[in-house]
């Protein structure tokens, strides 16, 4: 059919909508708010509009904590068994290597020396994208050489912690890093050195049972997820309706178990202070010689 009238669009020619290319942006999942990636990152991967934590990984977090060019890594050789030849709807060995393959790490945390703000310390940072952050035999391991390189060498301790638990594939030999890693601590505490902890978007289960709550300073993001169990599991074992939120970080504050709230925009500046108030090489060299 022949249109007979046509109507004449004023203004300038229609341009073809601009392609904007994947990976550019991202949406935040509290507010709705879409973010320019590059802007995003400058801002720590926090939403500038409504303060929402983005999970970061470990090097992420190497960049944000530690003066440049500080970080030595250690313990890198330290990789999972399969001491149960454990298969679910894949191989153990094949789990590992995907998440390998996906993210560059060999385990779920990256341990090592560095500074912040002059102040040497022995750091490890866990990463949620290896297998759930999960804790086995080898993240035991890395840990407590983490915290008996503290002991050794007279500095803090900090550690980033984001995960979901003890790792089932390891049985009884994932457990068991919850008493390695707190007898570990017993020894830095004797020796009055800090351990600062830093709970991030999630920290539960096994790894908040052990070492993640035992530091003599308990630091956590906003809006962070923590706590043993699941909601679920947990109300199912108690009979009782939970109060809402109780397994946030600022429910964890407000009932004493958490001493500070800190934006990843201040938890550098946090720490420093907190170390400038809680360690003195000076005093731990003499303590140490005499």
């Amino acid at each position: 059919m022949v249109p007979w009238f046509k109507k004449k669009r004023k203004g300038p020619p229609l341009q073809r909508p601009r392609e904007i290319p994947d990976g550019l942006w991202a949406k935040c999942e509290m507010c709705g708010e879409i973010i320019y990636k590059k802007e995003l990152a400058r801002n720590m991967w926090v939403c500038p509009r409504c303060g929402n934590h983005f999970r970061i990984t470990s090097s992420d977090y190497i960049g944000i904590l530690l003066d440049r060019g500080t970080f030595e890594e250690f313990d890198n050789n330290i990789v999972s068994e399969d001491p149960l030849k454990w298969h679910d709807s894949k191989r153990y060995p094949d789990r590992i290597k995907a998440a390998n393959e996906k993210t560059g790490l060999n385990e779920a945390i990256v341990c090592g020396l560095g500074k912040i703000d002059s102040v040497p310390v022995s750091i490890a940072f866990m990463d949620f994208r290896f297998v759930g952050g999960s804790m086995g035999s080898a993240l035991g391991e890395k840990v407590t050489r983490c915290i008996e390189r503290a002991y050794s060498r007279h500095i803090p301790l900090v550690i980033i912690s984001a995960s979901g638990g003890a790792r089932m594939q390891e049985s009884i030999l994932s457990l068991m890093q919850m008493a390695k890693t707190g007898t570990a601590l017993t020894k830095l505490d004797e020796a009055g050195l800090p351990f600062i902890s830093v709970l991030t978007h999630p920290t539960t289960a096994g790894v908040m049972a052990s070492y993640a709550s035992l530091g003599d300073i308990i630091i956590a993001e906003p809006g962070a997820l923590l706590g043993f169990a699941g909601p679920r599991v947990i109300q199912q074992t108690i009979s009782e309706e939970l109060p809402e939120g109780f397994q946030s970080a600022e429910f964890f504050k407000d009932h004493g178990f958490v001493d500070l709230i800190s934006s990843r925009l201040d938890l550098k500046d946090n720490i420093v202070k907190l170390l400038g108030y809680m360690y003195d090489s000076e005093v731990v060299e003499k303590q140490a010689k005499s």
